[in-house]
C-alpha cells in the first residue's frame, strides 16, 4: 500500500510499505478513506518529538470502512463506515473506567520511553513516535487499529465523510478544552490559536454556554473564520498588546477562562519570540511557550488555564508566580477523545456543528509531502488540508 512516511526533519515522502494485518482479536483492519494533517503532525515534521525512526506512516486524524475484524469485535463488522479517535485506549484499566482515556495503561507498549522524560507512560497514538506507542499512522491506505472493541464509532447516515473526520481529533480536542474551563453561563473564554483545534474550542465554548469568546491569531483567513463563522471577537496579537487588549474588553478583570490551543511552536514578533526560536532551536529549550505565559498574565484572578496545545518537554520563564499568586487553576491532557465521541455525533445529526467548515483544502494521499508543505506554511489560506484514498 502507499504510505506518508517520516524520513527526517521536513522530510516526508510517499512510500510503498507492507499492508497492515491482524494481530490482536480485539483488531480492526480499516481502509482510511480520509485523513488530515493536525498541527501536533508538525511537531513530527519539525523533529521536536523524539523517537521517530526513517519510515515511520504519520497521521492520527481519520476515518474510513472496515475491511476485517478480530473474533473481540462485536460492535462492528466489514462495511462499517467508522471515525478512528485518535488515541488508542484499551477500556479497562484504572485511568479508561475514569474517562481518562489518553492516559490508558495498557496501550502503548513503550513505556520506558515517556517514562524516561515525563515520569509515567500515557497511551498510545497512531503515528505519534515510538515514544507513543510506534503505532502505524493513518496517512496510508490501510490501518490497523488496536482496541476497535472501544475506540471506533460508526458514522451515523447523513453525516458525510468529511464532517465525520474531525470528530477523530480536532473536535474532541476542541471540545474537551472547553470542558476543562468549567464554563458558567454569561463567562467569557479567550482562545489562543486559530486552527482547527481553537476554532473548535470556540464553538463548544459556546454550547457550553459561555457569553463571550475572544479569540487571539495573526493569520487573516483564520481570524475572518473565527469572527464569520465561530462567532468570536477576534484580536490580531501582532498589532495588539493581547494582555492589555484582553483586559480592556473585559473591564480590567481579564477572561473567566484561557485556552492554549497552540502548544510548542507558539509564534511571537519581538526579544521574546526571537528568544524562545533560539533556544528551542539549539534544544536549550523544547517548547516556545509564549501563549502560555501569556494565557496566565491574561487570565482572571482565581480563573483557569487549559492547555491543550501539545508540550513535549521543558518551557523556560515560566510565570509562576503570577500562576500562584492569581489563583489559577490549570487543567491539561491529551484529549480524552472516547468521552465525547458520542455526543459530539449527536451535535453534529443535530446540525448544531459542521466539522467540515475548517477543511479548505482537498488533495489526494500522493500529493502528502506538498500538503505537509502547504500547512506548515499556511499558503493559499490553507487552514486544514483533507487527503483522499
Amino acid at each position: 500500500m502507499k504510505a506518508i512516511c517520516w524520513n527526517g526533519v521536513n522530510d516526508v515522502r510517499v512510500e510503498t510499505v507492507p499492508d497492515p494485518h491482524m494481530l490482536n482479536p480485539r483488531d480492526a483492519i480499516i481502509r482510511v478513506k480520509a485523513t488530515t494533517i493536525c498541527g501536533s503532525d508538525l511537531h513530527l515534521y519539525d523533529g521536536y518529538i523524539p523517537s521517530m525512526e526513517k519510515g515511520d506512516i504519520l497521521g492520527h486524524e481519520f476515518m474510513g470502512e472496515v475491511v476485517e475484524v478480530g473474533s473481540a469485535v462485536k460492535n462492528l463488522r466489514t462495511g462499517d463506515r467508522v471515525v478512528v479517535p485518535s488515541v488508542i485506549s484499551c477500556g479497562n484499566c484504572f485511568h479508561c473506567r475514569q474517562g481518562q482515556f489518553s492516559l490508558c495503561d495498557n496501550s502503548n507498549p513503550n513505556p520506558m520511553l515517556s517514562e524516561k522524560l515525563w515520569g509515567q507512560c500515557p497511551c498510545g497514538i497512531f503515528g505519534y513516535s515510538h515514544m507513543m506507542g510506534g503505532y502505524a499512522g493513518s496517512h496510508a491506505e490501510y490501518i490497523r487499529v488496536p482496541f476497535a472493541d472501544v475506540g471506533p464509532r460508526k458514522i451515523p447516515d447523513g453525516i458525510s465523510d468529511e464532517k465525520a473526520l474531525f470528530i477523530s481529533d480536532a473536535v474532541p480536542t476542541g471540545f474537551m478544552a472547553a470542558d476543562f474551563c468549567n464554563i458558567q453561563r454569561g463567562d467569557t473564554i479567550a482562545v489562543w490559536g486559530c486552527g482547527a483545534v481553537g476554532l473548535f474550542a470556540i464553538r463548544s465554548a459556546y454550547l457550553l454556554g459561555a457569553e463571550r469568546v475572544i479569540a487571539i491569531d495573526r493569520l487573516p483567513e483564520r481570524l475572518v473564520l473565527a469572527r464569520e463563522r465561530f462567532g468570536a471577537e477576534v484580536l490580531d496579537y501582532t498589532k495588539v498588546n493581547v494582555v492589555e487588549a484582553l483586559k480592556e474588553l473585559t473591564a480590567g478583570r481579564g477572561p473567566d477562562a484561557c485556552i492554549d490551543a497552540v502548544g510548542m511552536e507558539a509564534h511571537e514578533v519581538g526579544l521574546e519570540g526571537a528568544y524562545d526560536r533560539v533556544k528551542q532551536a539549539v534544544r536549550l529549550e523544547t517548547e516556545r511557550p509564549y501563549v502560555l505565559r501569556e494565557a496566565i498574565q491574561s487570565c482572571r484572578k482565581g480563573g483557569l488555564v487549559s492547555v491543550i496545545g501539545v508540550y513535549g518537554g521543558l518551557v523556560d520563564k515560566f510565570p509562576m508566580g503570577a500562576a500562584m499568586n492569581k489563583g489559577l487553576t490549570f487543567r491539561m491532557a491529551q484529549m480524552h477523545a472516547q468521552r465525547y465521541l458520542d455526543r459530539l455525533l449527536e451535535y453534529v445529526q443535530r446540525g448544531e456543528l459542521d466539522p467540515s467548515i475548517v477543511a479548505t483544502h482537498r488533495m489526494p494521499l500522493s500529493e502528502g509531502p506538498r500538503a505537509y508543505e502547504m500547512f506548515k506554511h499556511k499558503t493559499d489560506g490553507c487552514v486544514r488540508v483533507v487527503l483522499m484514498n
